[in-house]
C-alpha cells in the first residue's frame, strides 16, 4: 500500500538504505520525502499543502541542528502534525532512552542495524497494510 513517508536522518547513506528497505518491504511506489535533520523536516512538513503531509515519519535521534527527540516534541505540539505516526530508527537504544521516546510520542522504535523484515513489520502495523518479508536485499 503506497503512501507518503518521510525519512529524517543526517546520513544520506542511511536514508538510501531505509528507502530501499521500504521498497522491498512491500511499500514500493510510496512517495518518499527526505530531510537531513529535524528542523528541515518540520519546514518541509509545514510547507506541504496536503494535510497530513505524510502518512508516517522515520527519524534518527542523533542529528545536528535539531535532533529526533526535539523533532518528536515539536510534531506532538503541532495540532496539524501531531497525528502522524513517528518511528525512531537509531543506534541509541538503551531501555531508558526507548521508553522516554515512546512516552514523548514515538509510535515505535527500530534499532540500527536492523533486518529489513523488522521495518516491514513496523510499517505494516502502522500503515494498516500487511508488510511482506523482505525480498532479496
Amino acid at each position: 500500500m503506497p503512501g507518503r513517508l518521510m525519512i529524517v536522518d543526517d546520513s544520506p547513506v542511511m536514508r538510501a538504505f531505509v528507502k530501499r528497505t521500504i521498497a522491498v518491504a512491500g511499500f514500493a511506489g510510496s512517495e518518499i520525502l527526505e530531510a537531513g535533520n529535524g528542523r528541515e523536516a518540520l519546514e518541509r512538513l509545514r510547507a506541504a499543502a496536503a494535510r497530513p503531509p505524510v502518512d508516517l515519519i522515520l527519524t534518527d535521534i542523533n542529528m545536528p541542528v535539531m535532533d529526533g527527540e526535539q523533532l518528536i516534541a515539536e510534531l506532538k505540539a503541532d495540532p496539524e502534525l501531531r497525528s502522524i505516526p513517528i518511528v525512531v530508527v537509531s543506534t541509541d537504544s538503551t531501555e531508558k532512552r526507548v521508553g522516554a521516546l515512546l512516552k514523548l510520542g514515538a509510535s515505535d522504535y527500530v534499532r540500527k542495524p536492523f533486518p529489513p523484515e523488522r521495518l516491514s513489520e513496523v510499517l505494516g502495523a502502522l500503515l494498516g497494510a500487511p508488510g511482506r518479508e523482505a525480498e532479496e536485499f
